[in-house]
């Protein structure tokens, strides 16, 4: 339904924004641990589940024709891949699971489709907030509950290009993971386990695009593994001064693994070197807006700001264009 109103373009696309065909899909297969779960409320899968897509041919998340989204995780109870699709109805969910950590994601499966969200405190203050938000009444934030696979992504991301970051994940997770149980057609892979991580040498971050101050803020931080997924259960303060904790995570990494980790609907993203200028030009015609005017026009949202936020992104407003595009390198060929 957004898309007959908004752009699909790359601020869209940050916001979230994945299109599931509207299909209706069968049984998936023999080896499924399945779960029907009927939410109190309108749930858009694609937006819902769209923030933990990293790039369009990420290799733990699918989306098929037949309406399913899929993703393949690493639980703490070992690998799993899941399907999530609508019942022919279309009021409930019907979800699908295989490996170790199948029944660790059916239990699951309402936090990840935004059970713990709740869209009706949000309040628009801005016209276009409000459109964003009356187009689309199936938004909710989404909680995983594991960190790390949020992190690890996060970190690929700090200081490239989205392209960048999104083909050293790709190249990293197919080449150091392992193919995700299941059916097999889609080709889906889980993340390495971060024993695994610590031990990629030097020479494959090199190649993969890693330079080494992303590559050596991964490997300390998934030597902390353990007490790093802690925060999945903490308050967002308490959360954040446990990943920024770790050298080479700050406040940006920080917000943008805990919205997916924990679902916060407060977690906004500062440090950001494109948000503040969207936002600012989307709610106060202003395109040189920095982190403080930014948290200034969000502070009607207190205790929100991430989904306005999401809104304002999801409305795909950016400014016009004045400099060329942000070069993309790639350290892998030197």
């Amino acid at each position: 339904m957004a898309g007959r109103f908004d752009p699909l373009n790359r601020t869209a696309v940050r916001g979230g924004r994945t299109d599931v065909p509207p299909g209706r899909a069968g049984t998936a297969g023999a080896g499924a641990v399945e779960r029907r779960w009927t939410p109190d409320g309108p749930v858009d899968l694609g937006l819902t589940l769209g923030p933990l897509r990293r790039g369009p041919a990420d290799p733990t998340f699918r989306t098929t024709p037949d309406g399913s989204v899929w993703r393949a995780t690493r639980t703490p109870d070992g690998p799993a891949t899941l399907r999530v699709s609508r019942t022919g109805t279309g009021t409930e969910i019907d979800a699908e699971a295989w490996g170790a950590g199948a029944a660790w994601l059916l239990d699951q499966l309402p936090a990840l489709l935004g059970a713990g969200d709740d869209p009706a405190v949000f309040v628009p203050r801005h016209r276009l907030v409000h459109a964003s938000h009356r187009r689309r009444p199936g938004l909710r934030l989404t909680r995983t509950g594991l960190v790390l696979e949020s992190l690890i992504p996060t970190v690929l991301e700090q200081k490239v290009t989205a392209d960048e970051a999104y083909r050293a994940w790709r190249r990293l997770v197919r080449q150091y993971g392992e193919p995700a149980p299941g059916p097999h057609g889609l080709s889906l892979h889980v993340m390495p386990d971060p024993r695994t991580w610590a031990m990629i040498p030097s020479w494959d971050w090199h190649q993969a695009g890693v330079d080494a101050k992303r590559s050596d803020t991964i490997v300390r931080a998934v030597r902390v593994a353990n007490r790093l997924e802690e925060a999945a259960a903490m308050d967002l303060p308490e959360a954040v001064r446990r990943l920024e904790a770790v050298p080479g995570i700050g406040p940006w990494t920080s917000a943008e693994t805990l919205q997916r980790s924990n679902g916060h609907p407060d977690a906004v993203t500062t440090g950001d070197l494109h948000l503040p200028g969207i936002i600012g030009y989307a709610l106060a015609g202003d395109r040189d807006a920095d982190d403080a005017a930014m948290l200034e026009l969000l502070a009607p949202y207190a205790g929100q700001r991430h989904r306005a936020a999401r809104l304002v992104l999801l409305a795909g407003r950016t400014p016009p264009r004045r400099t060329p595009r942000m070069y993309r390198s790639d350290i892998g060929r030197l």
